[in-house]
């Protein structure tokens, strides 16, 4: 926490507490009162390097100082109504996962044009007619009925 307050003054040091204010208006601030991922995920914003942003409007972050090896790679999703790791492209991927060093927009300069397709979110999660329910699942349409079996009662012996 006192990261998060020695960093939020230096911003105000450096920006101007108007600018700071505006900053805040714009990227979002006030969306996070009702949402406690996005109010994490933007403090943790404060004092790092936005790398790029992808074709979906994802942002992806950077922090080197001051940080936990794995813990400086991030992304803010553009979605702030469902959050979703389906989200971020392959291109991405790889650089939020420490695979490669090269962020997404290198690697599709470098990606030939005429292979693969365009990334499409998976909705597997998403409303009834997506969810996969097994045989014996509650939601399954076809549920069977498990009425008719009947519990063991031993006999009674004399």
């Amino acid at each position: 926490m006192a990261s998060v307050v020695k960093n939020v003054l230096k911003s105000i040091r450096e920006k101007g507490l108007g600018n700071f204010a505006r900053e805040l208006r714009e990227e979002g601030f006030l969306n996070c009162l009702t949402d406690g991922n996005l109010l994490q995920t933007k403090i943790h914003n404060i004092g790092a390097t936005l790398v790029g942003v992808d074709k979906f409007g994802n942002k992806y972050y950077q922090k080197l100082d001051e940080t936990q090896y794995g813990r400086h790679r991030w992304v803010e999703y553009a979605a702030k109504v469902r959050y979703n790791a389906s989200q971020v492209p392959p291109e991405w991927h790889g650089w939020l996962h420490f695979i490669t060093d090269h962020t997404g927009d290198e690697l599709l300069m470098l990606k030939p044009k005429r292979y693969g397709l365009d990334h499409k979110e998976n909705f597997s999660g998403e409303g009834d007619e997506y969810i996969y329910h097994s045989k014996g699942h509650t939601l399954h349409p076809g549920q069977r009925d498990w009425t008719r079996y009947q519990s063991w009662q031993p006999t009674k012996t004399q």
